[in-house]
């Protein structure tokens, strides 16, 4: 198997990941939004119908993310040499201002029905945000290991949005509860636990447009990252030293940018040599590497071997 099917392989297999991730996210976000409306609704909690729309929004995102991984999986063609892996980015970006929005629209109902009066909430109200609290705690702790074992960022994203569900379900559990024992005369806790829902959410959908803004201008890679591939570059035999380094993230993959030095005297067919030894060692021990393009430089300092 060549170092490009094999890189192909595992590409397909971090794939299957996210997907299964994702998928389990919207079952999830979909049965916790309806249970949340119905709840909200018939349970005169509007802090539990505000969590709703957070959840049918992260409902909205696992969508988003299922349709991007199977576009940014389809195979490069002549008008796209480097694959369709950024329309996962594109698809965060555009969840994340689907947040913006709902954060805003919960905030005005918030405050716009601030002076109704309505009838303390139903007791079920309380065991609808528990199960919540469990559900979501769970799904991001699965969801963060698929980020970290696949890079994604968008399943990352979608990962941190469940632990601030959680945090989200908290705030109505205290505001149903100050109203449930304090009565109707407090309904203005259940508004309060809205508008910070309201906040949350839009905290979520502004890091997540942030990250995604990042990515689509091709930030260079973190240093972790950065390190490994460097260093991994100077393990094959030839290279005397990493002069440029660029790597670029599209979706789940990166692009690999090196200059590498090597002994000024040797041929070109020999410094071909090392290059493609270069990156079939990068593109089969890094995962997420989808291709490298490697420059050769002269080595500096380093006594030729010419005839």
């Amino acid at each position: 198997m060549s170092s490009t099917q094999a890189a192909n392989f595992r590409t397909r297999d971090l794939y299957r990941q996210t997907r299964r991730a994702a998928l389990l996210g919207l079952i999830v976000a979909v049965s916790l939004g309806v249970a949340k409306l119905l709840g909200g609704w018939f349970g005169h909690s509007l802090a539990l119908l505000s969590d709703a729309a957070n959840s049918l929004g992260d409902a909205f995102s696992s969508v988003s993310i299922l349709g991007a991984l199977w576009w940014a999986e389809q195979p490069s063609d002549p008008a796209h040499p480097y694959g369709h892996s950024r329309i996962e980015t594109i698809a965060a970006s555009y969840v994340a201002l689907f947040l913006i929005g709902s954060g805003v629209c919960v905030g005005y109902e918030a405050i716009y029905a601030w002076n109704i009066l309505v009838p303390a909430p139903e007791w079920y109200t309380f065991a609808i945000a528990l199960v919540c609290i469990a559900l979501n705690e769970g799904l991001f702790r699965y969801s963060m290991s698929v980020a970290r074992s696949t890079g994604s960022k968008a399943v990352e994203a979608s990962a941190w949005d469940k632990r601030l569900d959680v945090f989200a379900s908290l705030v109505v559990l205290l505001g149903l509860a100050v109203t449930f024992f304090a009565g109707p005369a407090w309904h203005a806790v259940d508004h309060i636990a809205a508008l910070i829902v309201g906040c949350i959410i839009l905290f979520t959908g502004g890091s997540l447009f942030w990250s995604s803004l990042q990515e689509l201008m091709d930030r260079q890679a973190s240093p972790v990252v950065l390190a490994k591939i460097r260093s991994m570059a100077l393990t094959v035999s030839g290279v005397h030293g990493v002069d440029k380094l660029h790597v670029r993230k599209a979706g789940l993959e990166y692009f690999v940018d090196i200059h590498i030095e090597v002994d000024p005297g040797i041929s070109v067919t020999e410094g071909h040599t090392i290059g493609h030894a270069v990156k079939d060692r990068l593109v089969n021990e890094i995962t997420a590497v989808k291709d490298v393009l490697v420059h050769i430089e002269p080595a500096h300092g380093v006594a030729s071997h010419s005839g």
